[in-house]
């Protein structure tokens, strides 16, 4: 149940707290130092204390607004690629041509410009691959080619959307499952899980998968394009320093998706088949000042509810419709790092939502293993 709607959506000026990061990543490029530290301490650190202070937002807009009334919140997502580019690429000729800067300094400023490309470029990227239009699908594609991640798209939109809380989904944590292992299994797993699901797509159309209507192929390029601009500002120093960067910002985006989804699962149908995804199926947050910075990614049940609906718009749902965090993703993604303190936490939260939406399954080894029986009278 959601929260009653509100007729417009709210301003679009408080969302352009993400552009806080360019000030801050220019200051680190060009005076190095300790002002490096400005970027981790305003995302990890004053953005968790404006939550605590500001609390939560539960207001609803009505999810029914036109486009035409959203464009300040648009022009948001469009503009990023840009600004994100002349960041990376700036940073990296500064650092290789002006910067007297030791050489893990260099590296202490690009891991500030991934946490901004993580933080902000991917979720824009995110958002704007989830919509119809071509444009801003392209510009969705430019951003994950800043992180050499492209095939996020296709892993996200082919195989988490639709198989999200089942073993078939690369990126739902499993109970129990720490980051530091959930982090190189997906870093394996999903470019293959990406390239089956887009050949299957092929294979459905008639074609082979080495046509040219396979996304992979423009992945490839556009990766290999921001790869060429970085040797060529930097050499392969710039390449080093773009690809560090990248992990960085990869990092931060898979730290998100563990958050997102740990240990929650849709109950098994048999013959290979799940429950619809409900709002249960997802952690929400509704902290004010996180939302505003991850453009509401943490409205994330009705999300997956809704995937085509515009940021602004997303619904927040009440507590015992949908599993709520303590507080919102920047802190909760630090936590995961320390994965004793993350299970003392988050298990109990997933053994109670257990209890309240699945009282009737005692046993959830084979949901964690993959091998589901079916069930009584299936078939």
């Amino acid at each position: 149940m959601t929260s009653p709607s509100t007729p417009r959506p709210p301003a679009a000026w408080p969302y352009w707290i993400t552009l806080s990061f360019v000030p801050l990543a220019i200051l680190a490029i060009v005076k190095g130092g300790w002002w490096i530290a400005l970027i981790p301490l305003w995302g990890w650190v004053a953005m968790p204390l404006f939550d605590t202070l500001l609390g939560r937002d539960l207001s609803n807009p009505d999810p029914d607004t036109p486009d035409t009334e959203l464009f300040w919140f648009r022009l948001l997502t469009w503009i990023w690629f840009p600004i994100e580019a002349v960041l990376v690429f700036g940073a990296i000729w500064y650092l290789t041509h002006v910067a007297q800067y030791p050489a893990h300094e260099k590296f202490a400023v690009m891991f500030g410009i991934g946490v901004t490309t993580g933080t902000v470029g991917i979720v824009y990227a995110h958002e704007l691959f989830h919509k119809a239009n071509k444009g801003e699908r392209w510009l969705g594609d430019l951003l994950m080619a800043m992180v050499l991640y492209s095939h996020f798209r296709t892993e996200h939109l082919l195989v988490h959307h639709p198989w999200v809380g089942t073993p078939r989904d690369t990126v739902t944590a499993r109970y129990n499952e720490g980051f530091l292992r959930f982090f190189p299994r997906v870093l394996w797993q999903g470019p293959g899980s990406a390239l089956r699901a887009e050949k299957a797509m092929l294979k459905r159309a008639g074609l082979s998968p080495w046509h040219r209507r396979n996304p992979l192929w423009r992945y490839g390029a556009l990766q290999l394009g921001v790869l060429g601009l970085a040797f060529v500002l930097g050499g392969w120093m710039g390449v080093g320093l773009f690809a560090f960067q990248a992990f960085v910002a990869i990092w931060q985006l898979e730290l998100t998706n563990y958050v997102e989804h740990y240990g929650l699962t849709r109950r098994h149908l048999g013959d290979r088949k799940y429950e619809p995804v409900g709002p249960h199926h997802s952690w929400d947050s509704t902290h004010r000042v996180s939302n505003l910075l991850l453009i509401n990614l943490q409205r994330h049940a009705d999300h997956h509810l809704h995937p085509m609906r515009r940021f602004p718009l997303l619904q927040s749902y009440a507590p015992e419709t949908v599993p709520q965090l303590p507080t919102g993703y920047p802190p909760m993604t630090a936590l995961a790092m320390v994965p004793p303190v993350w299970r003392r936490l988050m298990n109990p939260k997933v053994r109670n939502w257990r209890r309240r939406h699945y009282p009737d399954i005692t046993d959830w080894t084979p949901y964690k293993a993959g091998t589901l029986p079916e069930p009584r009278g299936a078939g």
